[in-house]
């Protein structure tokens, strides 16, 4: 699992693979009351065409599944990376392409946000993809041309939390790991105060086994916490009287197999 240094087709400075980032989520909300949570978990950072090797006695606490990305279809990660951005408009091929997210753990999982970093063969980055996933087992992507520093703004398209509709946009940033991740999405509304940002924060460490180990210990079943989480603060907020929108029927995207 030790990374090894970025070989032909990878421009430096790319993040050695695998990588593991112990990080704390936040979410900010302010209105129309003001509310927030603070999670502490860990993230992969992995090639999809190069994913993690574990020894087996450590393989129930990191699976990669092809069919928790996308529409849950396409056989390898690549090949859903590839049938999104073709029915998207990006020309393939694209070469390196680094994934930020939540493996599974003990059989379950839950990514409210994956991350592709999508490179050309020369190393240079052609797109981002943030694959949004809400409670309700629903999935939508967003291709996003971020600027130099890791910036863009996309139209809100996809029902996440029950207390907001489906309006305004996502500004994100989202540069590219290296010793420290550091993220931020904020929903925002044309007019009034934006609603709600959200952060993660992390430090890079080495996947080995031992810190592997260390993290499942430190936040067992992780990727359970996460949704048993976001549960139990929808409930404290519908208490405090945020009423439940209705939920439309999702958009249909291409490329989500």
């Amino acid at each position: 699992m030790v990374a090894e240094p970025p070989g032909p087709g990878r421009a430096d400075p790319f993040p050695q693979v695998p990588a593991l980032y112990p990080s704390e989520v936040v979410h900010t909300r302010v209105t129309p009351l003001r509310y927030g949570l603070r999670h502490r978990t860990y993230f992969w950072l992995v090639d999809i065409d190069d994913l993690p090797g574990l020894p087996r006695a450590l393989r129930p606490l990191a699976r990669f599944d092809p069919r928790d990305h996308f529409g849950g279809a396409a056989p390898t990660l690549r090949s859903g990376v590839d049938a999104f951005l073709a029915a998207n408009g990006v020309p393939e091929p694209v070469g390196t392409v680094l994934m930020l997210c939540h493996a599974r753990v003990l059989g379950h999982v839950f990514n409210p946000l994956t991350l592709y970093w999508c490179h050309s063969h020369e190393g240079s980055l052609v797109c981002v993809i943030a694959e949004v996933h809400n409670t309700y087992g629903q999935r939508h992507c967003y291709l996003l041309r971020p600027d130099p520093q890791g910036r863009d703004e996309v139209p809100k398209e996809f029902f996440v939390s029950p207390f907001f509709d489906v309006e305004g946009s996502y500004r994100m940033r989202l540069p590219l790991p290296d010793d420290r991740l550091d993220l931020t999405v904020q929903l925002r509304h044309a007019e009034g105060p934006h609603p709600l940002t959200a952060t993660v924060r992390g430090t890079r460490r080495t996947a080995g086994p031992r810190t592997l180990l260390a993290l499942a210990l430190r936040h067992p079943w992780s990727t359970a916490a996460v949704s048993l989480g976001i549960r139990l603060h929808g409930i404290r907020l519908h208490l405090k009287g945020l009423p439940v929108r209705s939920r439309p029927t999702p958009p249909t995207q291409e490329g989500m197999l």
